[in-house]
């Protein structure tokens, strides 16, 4: 019998891992995750979008329209602000995936943490300016950005004890 030849790629595993992440978002309209991997393959930081620590989800707002101290807008933490905050060694030269491409604000992170490579899977607001923004940063700072294009569309986990 020789190696199992459907196993997941590098890239796929990472996504999966930061597409997992944002399964731990309360957030009732976005989920988004990030993984930040060094040169080593290895992961040093995860995140996900959700209040700061100390700040219930029960007592600040979900709401996306409305007053802006009544929208989750001023109270969420995205995704890569959590994994680089939750990084437990140094950023340089390393990569993040995120499900989202980054905001500007988390552009900027990045940037100043010493990430130097992006992988993302949706650009859903390719075009605006945040993301305008975002890719302006990037390209004068090089640090370098990819849309991921996996094999697999899906990756299924069971928790089933059975199937391990």
């Amino acid at each position: 019998m020789g190696k199992r030849v459907d196993y997941i790629n590098w890239d796929e595993y990472f996504m999966g891992i930061a597409v997992l992440s944002g399964k731990r978002s309360k957030d009732p309209s976005t989920q988004v995750g990030a993984c930040i991997v060094n040169d080593e393959k290895k992961i040093v930081g995860v995140g996900y979008n959700g209040f700061p620590a100390g700040c219930s989800d029960e007592e600040f707002p979900w709401e996306r329209e409305g007053e802006f101290l009544k929208t989750k807008y001023p109270f969420v933490m995205h995704a890569e602000q959590n994994a680089i905050l939750n990084s437990i060694k140094r950023l340089k030269n390393c990569s993040i995936y995120v499900g989202l491409f980054p905001c500007h604000e988390c552009a900027k992170a990045i940037i100043q943490s010493g990430i130097r490579e992006v992988v993302y899977l949706s650009d859903k607001y390719s075009g605006t300016d945040s993301n305008t923004a975002s890719k302006m940063m990037f390209d004068a700072s090089g640090v370098r950005y990819r849309q991921l294009h996996p094999k697999k569309e899906k990756i299924e986990i069971s928790l089933n004890i059975e199937d391990i």
